[in-house]
């Protein structure tokens, strides 16, 4: 079975603690639900730094990415499948889905 890697753009925050529980019992609850397919369920991430052979730069608020997950699955359409369940889309934000290309 191949491995996806989920990037997860925007979305908003929870604006209370109430809609902080909420959101935390949905994604714990999707992750259940998807049982032995997660393979690393993630972390949200923070604002970046862009680096290339001039040095640093803050590249905003442009496409940014607020987050990552793996999951297993069979096939591409499996993990779409299994993507469009997700907690983050309700929230307004978008999954980039990328396959896993194994090196070693």
């Amino acid at each position: 079975m191949a491995k996806y890697l989920l990037i997860y753009f925007d979305g908003k925050m929870p604006k209370n603690k109430e809609e902080s529980d909420k959101t935390t019992a949905d994604w714990m609850r999707w992750f259940q639900n998807l049982g032995k397919a997660v393979i690393d369920s993630g972390n949200p991430t923070k604002p970046v730094k862009l680096i290339d052979t001039k040095g640093m730069k803050d590249i905003g608020n442009k496409n940014l990415i607020t987050g990552y997950s793996i999951l297993e699955a069979e096939s591409m359409d499996k993990a779409m499948t299994m993507s469009k369940s997700s907690p983050h889309l309700t929230s307004g934000g978008q999954i980039a889905l990328y396959e896993i290309t194994p090196m070693m």
